[in-house]
């Protein structure tokens, strides 16, 4: 079976837009939400890690003439860093596909209201078209998806791309994810009372709920074959195994026990034909929300024994915010960055390390000690999935 291989990366998020903007934040390890810039946010807590207005990208419309919202001109950027990044000029257009995972796609298309009462927009407009979006960008003519499993969305998006390369369906594949500020989602999350009041704090003692970040990621795939045949200039990593499961357990709450998160886990590790000992990252999860980092910690434990109080975690969140359905594809690049550098950046320091939580999170960069790289990503319904970045030549 071929290779699957991530040869062009683009992103943005509350560090900024591009590659360098994302590495340079990673390393500085330093970030905060802020307040949302809407006047109709009457909740509780009204703040996220949002994009900077200067990198949000212009409004733009499909060729139908159907306005695009935040989320698909987030995946349009990324797509374009990607494209540009891999160097994918020339590509058969049949054997081209796209696979994006969003939580609520376009819908503060439908939270725009004028001063006058009435709606932004005059005509019903489709809330799930931000893989059609990038489709039509591209030019893809191959399959094209939209995933929505809830903040695991562009974790299943990218082991869907890999599936469609594996499966010979598909050459090329532009996967990821993107989700933007939606009132309603917010909102939601108020109610529940699961949005810490201060910061995203995964695995710490005083965490009190996640806070929602905007963002996106484009990750390109190609099997090992054609980025031979065209020469490709880089590759990041090689996508070497995923696994999926589900809790069967409770509409928003994380089985208590973690057997299936650890599943997920198992199955990606031998799908990749791989053991424990040869992760050197593991970038999980981790919300913030206490019984979520609980349940990871452990299983985390469980998979790794007597390691996994050595094995570096990458807590992403705690940088950027949880970004919803594009949460996943956020780690799967940052794994892939961390595989290509050979490093993993510090964390976000904790103020209170929960002593439930027995991870290493270290606070300075350090050598990636071992080949490969396992991202996880879990969602209310209990869909759960992991994934396994190697260095292409191992």
């Amino acid at each position: 079976m071929d290779d699957v291989l991530i040869t062009g990366l683009g992103v943005i998020s509350c560090l900024g837009s591009g590659l360098n903007a994302f590495w340079d934040g990673m390393n500085r390890a330093v970030s905060a939400p802020r307040k949302v810039a809407d006047p109709h946010a009457h909740m509780d807590i009204p703040h996220m890690y949002a994009v900077p207005d200067a990198d949000v990208p212009a409004p733009v419309e499909a060729l139908d003439g159907q306005p695009l919202g935040v989320a698909s001109r987030f995946a349009l950027d990324v797509t374009r860093q990607a494209m540009a990044d891999a160097g994918l000029v020339d590509h058969d257009p049949w054997r081209t596909a796209v696979v994006i995972g969003t939580g609520m796609g376009d819908a503060g298309l439908h939270e725009q209201w004028r001063t006058d009462g009435h709606p932004e927009h005059d005509r019903w407009n489709a809330t799930f078209s931000v893989a059609s979006a990038v489709g039509e960008l591209v030019g893809a003519a191959g399959p094209n998806t939209s995933v929505s499993n809830a903040c695991a969305a562009s974790g299943f998006a990218v082991s869907l791309a890999a599936d469609l390369i594996r499966s010979g369906e598909a050459d090329v594949v532009i996967a990821g994810g993107a989700e933007a500020y939606s009132r309603v989602a917010l909102g939601c999350f108020n109610r529940l009372g699961a949005v810490d009041p201060d910061t995203c704090r995964p695995f710490d003692a005083k965490r009190a709920g996640t806070v929602f970040g905007e963002g996106a990621a484009a990750l390109v795939l190609e099997s090992a074959a054609h980025a031979r045949q065209r020469s490709a200039a880089t590759v990041y990593a090689r996508l070497a195994g995923a696994g999926w499961s589900c809790d069967a357990h409770h509409t928003t709450a994380i089985e208590p026990e973690g057997v299936q998160i650890t599943r997920a886990m198992r199955h990606a590790l031998a799908e990749a034909g791989i053991g424990p000992t040869e992760l050197g990252c593991v970038v999980p999860h981790g919300t913030g929300t206490l019984i979520n980092d609980t349940v990871e910690s452990r299983a985390l434990a469980g998979l790794l024994g007597t390691a996994a109080l050595e094995r570096p975690l990458y807590s992403l969140k705690s940088l950027i915010g949880h970004t919803g359905g594009a949460a996943g594809a956020l780690a799967a690049l940052s794994a892939a960055l961390i595989v290509r550098n050979g490093t993993v950046p510090p964390n976000v320091p904790r103020t209170d390390p929960d002593p439930e939580c027995r991870v290493s999170l270290p606070e300075e960069a350090t050598a990636l000690a071992g080949s490969a790289v396992m991202v996880n990503a879990y969602a209310f319904g209990g869909n759960n999935v992991s994934l396994v970045m190697q260095e292409a030549g191992a």
